[in-house]
């Protein structure tokens, strides 16, 4: 049986480009993270920086030491909105300062708990995602971004609510309604494909893609907003 994550057939060059992407990458964010952390209580720009310094890192790692290039169409800065992104792999989450102005972003709650990161992610504009949480969770989750995002920054929301394989289209978190309901924001679906190059042991050069798509307006019922945002983000994922 193959592997899941792809790494039984690959090819010598996919072996020794992964290596060495990840002997530069994750030691490169270490150094990356500890510097996040002196600049933090005395320059909340120079932190900003940094962080978007680390997304642009890890985009010259995926492209330099792996051969993956990045692909975008339909983009358009449109004010204050919230996107729905397809999850296919860690790559698009890296990726957010780099594709957008200061997001803020919906995240697991476990992301938090991770030593160092986590704070360094809560003073970025990372709102914990407690899935299992009631109505209360849910109002303070908007309370906070509606203050993290006072000044116009785009909020983020992977409303799968985790990765999901390729070829697969799994249907949306309950929250994701919720949380558009109560936002009373335009949403701007994003479609991926980086699982089949990205999401495996033994990455794979070639190009990934983001493709936003079309605004939905606010106000929407449940079951419309649901399908058209459900649709649209799975757009570069047929099922397999």
């Amino acid at each position: 049986m193959a592997s899941t994550d792809g790494s039984r057939g690959a090819r010598l060059s996919e072996v020794l480009r992964s290596l060495a992407f990840y002997a530069v990458f994750y030691p490169g964010t270490a150094l990356f993270v500890f510097a996040c952390g002196l600049c933090v209580p005395f320059s909340m720009p120079g932190f900003r920086r940094v962080v978007r310094a680390w997304a642009g890192f890890h985009r010259w790692c995926a492209r330099a030491l792996v051969g993956i290039r990045l692909e975008v169409s339909g983009y358009a800065a449109r004010g204050q909105v919230l996107y729905a992104i397809k999850h296919e792999a860690f790559f698009e989450a890296i990726d957010l300062p780099c594709q957008f102005d200061l997001p803020v972003v919906f995240a697991k709650a476990e992301l938090m708990r991770i030593p160092l990161w986590g704070r360094t992610g809560q003073h970025y504009g990372l709102i914990a995602v407690e899935r299992d949480a009631g109505a209360r969770a849910l109002r303070t989750m908007i309370s906070e971004a509606r203050r993290l995002t006072a000044d116009g920054r785009p909020l983020v929301i992977f409303p799968e609510g985790t990765r999901v394989p390729h070829g697969t289209q799994a249907p949306l978190q309950s929250g994701f309604a919720g949380i558009y309901k109560l936002l009373g924001l335009p949403v701007i679906p994003v479609a991926v494909d980086t699982g089949p190059l990205y999401h495996r042991r033994w990455k794979r050069a070639g190009t990934a893609h983001y493709r936003f798509g079309e605004e939905i307006p606010p106000g929407l019922p449940r079951d419309e907003v649901e399908a058209r945002v459900h649709a649209a983000i799975n757009a570069l994922n047929p099922v397999l």
